[in-house]
């Protein structure tokens, strides 16, 4: 019997929810005969299986397989690693039928494979499990969704079954409320109706996001402070071009390196060109039109550049996953003796922009040097030790990710916490002496020499797409005063208001509010409620006694109303109550 680790570990909750797995397939095919089993993983908060059935599964589905996993479970059976030879092996699973776990063991090209076993049941698996089933106790199976083997569009298509499974009946519980409102939050719901996004997959194609008004106003909002924050700190902002000739990408190195996520090369005059999917070659050329001297640097270039990149089609989620976006994207071309306290400002900087938007607890971890990876090992040790140098000068807290770096420099990667406790990589900053390299990207020092510049690249927020993403799930939809792109709704009783309603909308325009009206014939529950489910923050409701006192009668998000409000200067009583309760953020706190 394997022994099994600490229970208050992750690895205790992996293999318990691994072993879930097993105990899953189990079921799904003592039920569903002719099923044939593929992976079963453990993954964050859960674990799933792919499965290839002549029946199509549905939630009714769930609840059998549920109950036949609890039959097993009580029968107590110890979990037994067993090791056979890769002809063994293949022979066995071919005679069951089993051809999805043949090509696993032709592909694994190993003289030996190991099985694990329970009860009747055995499945092709590597490891990690708990003692026996009778520990697993706390699960539920959640949801059914499709699949391709292996990711691949072009191969089998499969029906995946998520499930969860926690130590403790409360842990699971826990997760079941927590799961249930993120399903509230879902950005892909929220998002459409709100009026901020939509994506038409079937006539303009998967992962490409089209921006309606409300939307297209969040990101002007979002990039607008993000464009005067940077120009006060020394960036120039620069635009570069969507797409280059594929020898860019030769020389930068990400042809080889990162083809598989680049779109495939379009012919333009017997030249191939790439949409490109990252900003840093475009600013190195930028930087290239131009001698630079050592008193020139560092130099700050930084754009809100749209990028495209490859996703299959079966993971792109929402704003989430998608094949076109915009970074806040920038590149500081410094000296090696510039990079700790360039990095001292990202990092300021960042947490700065991360506070603003709500984030108030951080998870930071320093990626080094990967086994694949280019460049001369003396510039891989200084940068790496420079990053540390400039997490030690802020006393932050971070963990190592040993082997996790960029191929061409050691990276910071920040992750955000939001409202329901889940983690979000978005800010990065990575040193990079490859790229400088191989476009030879120089400065003359002091002696006039040519000297190779230091690259940092960095993106505060990352993607747009995806951070506005979190934004709606984190706020669900309630967006902070400043953030909202509809801040106050104007509504009227009676038709005899819509004078006085115009007047309090222009001068809420003048004060620089985004307002909208609703002026229609219809009764003020029925305005009232549409307005609360668009989620706007403040609703001035006008009746005859508002317009002949000129007053204003607010109802906020919370249902609370605060009548008669003088008009004459309610633009900055909005924004002072706000500033006062929704948009005062508590005290960073870095984990």
């Amino acid at each position: 019997m394997q022994e099994p680790p600490n229970i208050n570990t992750q690895e205790y909750l992996d293999h318990l929810r691994h072993s879930t797995t097993h105990v899953m397939a189990q079921a799904v095919q003592e039920l569903f005969p002719g099923t044939k089993l593929t992976i079963g993983p453990a993954v964050e908060d859960g674990f799933y299986y792919d499965f290839d059935s002549p029946h199509s599964f549905t939630p009714e589905d769930l609840f059998s397989i549920e109950k036949r996993m609890r039959q097993i479970v009580e029968g107590n059976h110890p979990f037994i690693m067993s090791t056979h030879t890769s002809e063994e092996a293949r022979q066995f699973w071919d005679s069951k039928g089993e051809k999805y776990k043949v090509e696993m063991i032709d592909d694994l090209k190993a003289p030996t494979v190991t099985y694990c076993s329970h009860g009747t049941f055995t499945d092709l698996c590597r490891g990690g499990h708990v003692g026996s089933t009778k520990e697993i106790r706390h699960f539920k199976l959640l949801k059914i969704a499709g699949s391709y083997w292996r990711g691949d569009e072009k191969r089998e298509q499969l029906q995946r079954i998520y499930g969860t499974a926690w130590p403790t009946k409360k842990e699971l519980d826990d997760y079941l409320v927590r799961l249930e409102e993120a399903k509230k939050r879902d950005h892909r719901e929220l998002g459409p109706r709100l009026g901020l996004f939509t994506i038409l997959p079937e006539t303009i194609g998967p992962g490409l996001i089209f921006w309606l008004p409300k939307g297209a106003t969040l990101r002007q909002i979002i990039e607008t402070y993000l464009r005067n924050l940077l120009e006060k700190n020394g960036y120039q902002f620069v635009i570069t071009p969507h797409i280059a000739r594929v020898d860019l990408w030769k020389t930068s190195g990400h042809w080889n390196f990162y083809r598989e996520s680049m779109f495939s090369p379009m012919k333009v005059d017997e030249q191939d060109y790439l949409l490109k999917p990252m900003n840093c070659p475009g600013h190195i050329q930028i930087y290239k039109n131009d001698l630079r001297s050592y008193r020139d640097l560092p130099i700050r270039l930084t754009e809100m550049g749209t990028v495209y990149r490859y996703e299959r089609s079966g993971v792109m989620h929402g704003l989430m996953r998608v094949r076109g976006f915009t970074q806040d994207d920038a590149h500081i071309f410094c000296r090696q003796d510039q990079i700790e306290s360039e990095v001292n400002q990202i990092l300021k900087i960042t947490f700065e922009v991360l506070s603003l938007f709500g984030f108030k607890e951080f998870s930071i971890r320093l990626a080094t040097q990967p086994a694949q990876s280019v460049g001369v090992q003396e510039y891989w040790d200084k940068s790496t030790n420079a990053l540390k140098e400039a997490l030690k000068a802020l006393n932050l807290n971070y963990t190592v990710d040993e082997g996790g770096g960029a191929f061409y420099g050691p990276k910071i990667d920040i992750a955000i916490r939001d409202a329901l406790g889940r983690e979000w990589q978005c800010s990065t900053v990575q040193v990079d002496c490859n790229l400088p390299e191989r476009f030879q990207v120089m400065y003359r020092d002091e002696t006039g020499k040519e000297t190779q510049a230091i690259m940092v690249h960095r993106a505060l927020l990352g993607s747009l797409e995806r951070f506005i993403g979190i934004l709606i799930e984190h706020y669900a939809g309630h967006f902070p005063f400043w953030l909202a792109p509809v801040q106050v709704s104007v509504m009227t009783i009676t038709d005899k208001q819509h004078d006085y309603a115009h007047t309090i909308i222009d001068q809420l325009k003048k004060e620089g509010i985004r307002v909208v009206s609703d002026l229609r014939n219809e009764k003020i529950g029925l305005k009232i409620r549409e307005a609360t489910m668009q989620k706007v923050p403040y609703l001035i409701i006008l009746g005859d006694k508002e317009t002949e006192s000129g007053t204003v009668s607010i109802r906020l998000p919370n249902g609370e109303n605060i009548n008669s409000i003088a008009a004459h200067g309610l633009a900055t009583y909005l924004t002072e109550r706000s500033m006062s309760t929704v948009a005062v953020l508590p005290s960073v706190k870095i984990a």
